[in-house]
């Protein structure tokens, strides 16, 4: 069983970044939300340290999270951050106040015990992250102070006896220059966590743990040319070898010359792939439909309803040519029927999947469904199987670099599992879809031959609702505006937007408007998230 932190989620914006700082030491964490502790289901023992997140609330609020932390508290080390770090002194006999004045920004440790193993080695004016409108006012004798800064005397404490610890600043964020060190003080030296876990391990691990669930189960793999779906393709290829059937699916949504470009790429990879066209169903299902969530559960709805059909198509082949399964395979097998029939839908839902999707009250909120997670239809003859969804963007490729995929597959730009679907505003027609296309490839191919494609994470161009007057060749127009989008990121948790040349981009804005009929207007996208996500559905 692999060590594990466990970060209960009271809703902070940065929660997500604590994770990744963590797995920076090869460490592996989870994020669940705070009321993880109340369930029956719960055991402290299984976690080697708890971290409690920030959150928007006020502890002095009723209505805030207040999770009995008596349930975890000296079992295991425990580490509040911000709130929780409020949490732990309210509930245990200390006050909190609001502060004279909201302590947000930058500031600097006045003071820092060295000799507490969680502030080993931080240096006295170390530039500390605060991001808080309470403070703590009193704590109990045994809450011994470990760090404080001019205006915050409880900038770091620890409750004498136990491993319990409190900060009311966070590490995790860029501004805090020390963080790093801090998180490692906890995690390495007061958790005593191996930092074992790597690319490798986890390579080893999932394999083993495919087989396992697996047995002798046929699954049938979505794939989408992108990162996730061909590293979760070739861990699940290592695992059940020609127990996988690859189907890759032109959806109508695809980039331009997609469909034949991806199928040419996994023609040396060893990986049993068909090509099915569907463009049909999924302009069917999509039509009229405007509100993003509706489109999003439709292709999900409409992507698992194709792989259910070519799995049937798929399944009288596989009997046919059966051998019979011995007794110890069949018992092996997880599956219920144990036909020889495929029982299971490989996807490439990765972790941010998980956490942008799945709604915990009062922790990060549900900001959209991804296709793979809250597009499935609630009945659904084949069961999942997602060998990635506990791993990051940076991760996946990390994992598919020690697979030795192919650099040019690994270094894609992320491509939303929805395709052009999300990034056409409004409703899909098939004019639509070939305007963005065309749109689409010269921006791509541009970001390419300017050599700016591996400087940016992801890019892509998105089709507004909104039409602008123009003047071509003496004429008055009346036609699209596009967008395009270029993000620098790590995991797409956050993004900040990319500064393209501006010749660059007044060289692609021109090629597009002469180029592409229908569209008179370019316009660039300068957002970061947060506030806004990368996509615009």
């Amino acid at each position: 069983m692999k060590e594990t932190i466990l970060i209960l989620d009271f809703g902070s914006q940065y929660t997500q970044l604590i994770a990744r700082k963590i797995r920076e030491l090869n460490v592996y964490c989870e994020i669940h939300p705070y009321t993880e502790v109340s369930s029956s289901k719960f055991q402290v023992s299984g976690y080697k340290g708890i971290i409690l997140s920030g959150s928007p609330f006020s502890v002095r609020n009723k209505k805030a999270p207040h999770p009995d932390l008596s349930l975890i508290r000296g079992q295991v080390p425990v580490l509040g951050v911000c709130y929780g770090a409020q949490l732990l002194a309210h509930q245990f006999g200390g006050e909190v106040k609001a502060s004279a004045h909201r302590e947000y920004g930058r500031a600097n440790l006045s003071f820092a015990n060295n000799d507490s193993l969680l502030f080993k080695s931080i240096s006295i004016n170390s530039q500390v992250w605060m991001s808080h409108s309470d403070t703590i006012a009193s704590a109990p004798k045994n809450f011994e102070i470990t760090a404080s800064t001019p205006d915050v005397k409880y900038a770091g404490f620890h409750i004498q006896g136990e491993k319990t610890y409190g900060i009311q600043f966070h590490p995790e964020v860029y501004h805090t220059t020390e963080g790093l060190a801090l998180l490692q003080n906890f995690i390495v030296d007061i958790c005593q966590c191996s930092q074992d876990w790597t690319p490798a391990s986890f390579i080893e691990t999932t394999i083993a743990e495919l087989q396992n669930k697996l047995g002798n189960d046929k699954v049938v793999m979505a794939l989408s040319g992108g990162v996730d779906s061909t590293v979760a393709a070739v861990l699940l290829h290592h695992a059940i070898g020609k127990n996988l059937y690859c189907i890759f699916v032109d959806n109508g949504l695809l980039r331009k010359n997609e469909f034949k470009n991806v199928l040419h790429s996994y023609k040396n990879m060893g990986l049993n792939v068909k090509g099915v066209d569907s463009k049909k169903a999924f302009y069917k299902a999509l039509k009229g439909k405007k509100d993003p969530e509706q489109k999003r559960k439709a292709i999900g709805k409409t992507f698992i309803e194709v792989f259910q059909k070519e799995a049937e198509k798929l399944a009288p082949t596989l009997k046919g040519g059966r051998k019979e399964r011995t007794k110890s395979q069949k018992e092996h097998s997880n599956s219920p029927s144990g036909d020889g029939g495929i029982k299971w839908l490989g996807q490439g839902t990765i972790y941010p999947d998980i956490i942008e999707s799945i709604s915990v009250k009062g922790p990060s909120a549900t900001i959209k469904s991804h296709h793979n997670v809250g597009g499935l239809p609630a009945k659904m003859k084949l069961q999942v199987v997602e060998p990635l969804n506990s791993l990051f963007k940076d991760e996946v490729r990390k994992v598919g670099r020690k697979l030795q995929i192919t650099e040019n597959i690994i270094g894609r730009h992320p491509f939303p599992g929805p395709g052009l679907g999300i990034r056409i505003l409004g409703d899909i027609t098939e004019e639509k879809v070939r305007i963005l296309q065309e749109v689409d490839y010269i921006y791509i191919e541009g970001l390419k031959n300017a050599g700016l494609y591996d400087k940016v994470w992801q890019a892509g161009s998105i089709l507004t609702p909104i039409k602008s007057v123009g003047v071509m060749g003496d004429e008055r127009t009346y036609e699209n505006v596009v967008a395009l989008r270029a993000v620098s990121s790590t995991d797409g948790m956050t993004a900040d937007w990319c500064h393209l040349p501006y010749e660059f981009l007044a060289k692609v804005s021109n090629e597009i408007i002469n180029k592409v009929k229908g569209v008179n207007r370019v316009v660039y996208d300068i957002s970061s998230k947060p506030p806004a996500t990368i996509e615009w559905e």
